[in-house]
């Protein structure tokens, strides 16, 4: 099986501080607006956002971490029954008329936005919500497109990504599995 490093240390680095940079443009500063991580690497990412903000912005962002274990379409009554593990949502403040900035770390289907959406809305109604994603790899099954991407990288069905972040594998870098 074949793997080619897509994104290195830097190349997600740079990535990052570009999507903080079109954060704050669109949103016109981070007034009302939140950084939520889908768990478990979406929160590493929004974790480094935030950083990034504060120093271009000299301003804190919120951030969240989301699981949507539960709110899942591919659970079925099986897996239900070995009872998934969740890890549970942490909200720093409330969502509602927040403008909610999802960050995850790979854009695929799209069920996982579509399960996140429908966390989110559990906690509040936000203003709005748009998607952060550090790789949008295409294939997409639902209506969903990311507001701020780190890298398109088109991929066939057969090939995956693999995301690896310092903060849960000891090292940053995408790769391609073929």
């Amino acid at each position: 099986m074949g793997k080619t490093i897509v994104l290195d240390e830097k190349s997600i680095q740079r990535a990052l501080t570009r999507i903080a940079h079109e954060i704050l443009e669109r949103n016109k500063g981070i007034e009302e607006c939140i950084l939520v991580g889908i768990k478990t690497r979406g929160i590493h990412l929004a974790e480094r956002l935030a950083k990034r903000i504060e120093q271009i912005e000299g301003q804190k962002i919120p951030v969240g971490e989301l699981d949507i274990t539960l709110y899942r379409d591919d659970l079925t009554y099986k897996t239900v029954d070995a009872e998934p593990e969740v890890k549970g949502s942490e909200l720093p403040v409330e969502i509602k008329n927040k403008k909610v900035i999802l960050v995850d770390d790979v854009l695929y289907t799209g069920r996982t936005v579509r399960a996140a959406m429908d966390a989110l809305v559990d906690f509040g109604r936000p203003s709005s919500i748009q998607l952060a994603v550090l790789v949008d790899r295409g294939h997409r099954e639902l209506p969903i497109r990311a507001d701020f991407i780190g890298k398109n990288i088109p991929t066939s069905s057969q090939e995956k990504i693999v995301v690896e972040l310092f903060e849960s594998d000891g090292m940053d870098q995408v790769n391609i599995h073929k």
